[in-house]
């Protein structure tokens, strides 16, 4: 298996279609909640909404390097979230932070393999392997407050 398939099925498992680490993934949390258990604010912790904004925020940032964009994205504006008001605002987050994981995955397995050892945009940044493997772990540190507000949520309204 190259590196570039190796990571892109670790993403995949994280954001998308996984069981291995977490017992869960980001899209199985997504889609079982609604726009209110997405915005329910618990004390001061982050909603749902916001970490899914927040995930997705980098996604979109990194998924624009391999667009031949720039590393436009700033750690200062990743909670930046507009209004969840509606059903069809949760859904327009969800639904763009799904199909970002998979532009991204889709980016990362055509990538050649001596690529990941190269530097990511800029010197301080590290390296493509460096990057993806720290998406990887962010991705998890949140899924789980995610499955934890979830439950919360759920405790709450029972």
């Amino acid at each position: 298996m190259t590196r570039s398939r190796f990571i892109a099925n670790r993403l995949r498992e994280v954001l998308l279609n996984g069981h291995w680490v977490a017992n869960t993934n980001y899209k199985e949390q997504l889609q079982s909640v609604d726009w209110v258990q997405a915005t329910q604010k618990i004390g001061k912790l982050n909603t749902i909404a916001a970490l899914t904004y927040h995930v997705n925020y980098y996604l979109a940032g990194i998924l624009n390097v391999f667009n031949g964009g720039d590393l436009e994205i700033r750690d200062k504006y990743s909670f930046e979230m507009p209004p969840i008001t509606s059903e069809t605002d949760w859904k327009k987050l969800s639904n763009e932070f799904l199909m970002n994981a998979e532009k991204l995955i889709h980016h990362i397995e055509k990538l050649e393999d001596q690529k990941w050892d190269t530097v990511f945009v800029a010197k301080k940044y590290g390296t493509f392997l460096r990057n993806m493997e720290g998406v990887i772990e962010h991705s998890y540190y949140h899924l789980g407050q995610i499955s934890l507000l979830r439950k919360l949520n759920l405790e709450r309204t029972t």
